[in-house]
């Protein structure tokens, strides 16, 4: 007799289930070229915005200040960024790519668009629009 999964129409399962498919997809792929996938957010907000704090980082990819603080110190040994002190405040660092970081980055964004590939590619084109959209109103952005 074939199993049921009872569970499988349930829209919050089902997203569940394909987020546990696209971090295993993303930890492969990030594997593959030496990056996390904390690392590629950190250097995604930087790429994006520029020099930024620590706190504007992790407001902007929605990572917890310890992991932001991990995640900055990991790459600043790696030689990814480099932290300033604010030029008004000098108790706040800003974070700012380095030249490797700036090199680093096109890796890392392939990466992520071969991450989005895979995990979409079932759908056309029109499907991923529609799919997107409709995930950033579930998501409430």
């Amino acid at each position: 007799m074939a199993e049921v999964d009872p569970l499988g129409s349930l829209p919050s399962w089902l997203l569940s289930r394909a987020g546990v498919r696209a971090h295993r997809i993303l930890q492969r792929r990030f594997d593959a070229i030496g990056f996390t996938g904390y690392e590629s957010r950190v250097l995604a907000a930087l790429n994006a915005a520029g020099p930024q704090s620590q706190a504007q980082i992790g407001r902007a990819v929605s990572l917890d200040r310890r992991d932001v603080t991990y995640t900055v110190r990991r790459l600043e040994e790696r030689g990814f960024v480099e932290r300033t002190r604010h030029a008004a405040d000098g108790r706040l660092a800003i974070i700012q790519l380095t030249a490797a970081g700036r090199r680093a980055w096109p890796r890392v964004a392939d990466a992520m668009q071969e991450v989005q590939d895979e995990l979409l590619a079932d759908l056309t084109a029109k499907e991923r629009t529609q799919f997107v959209a409709l995930l950033e109103r579930v998501a409430g952005e």
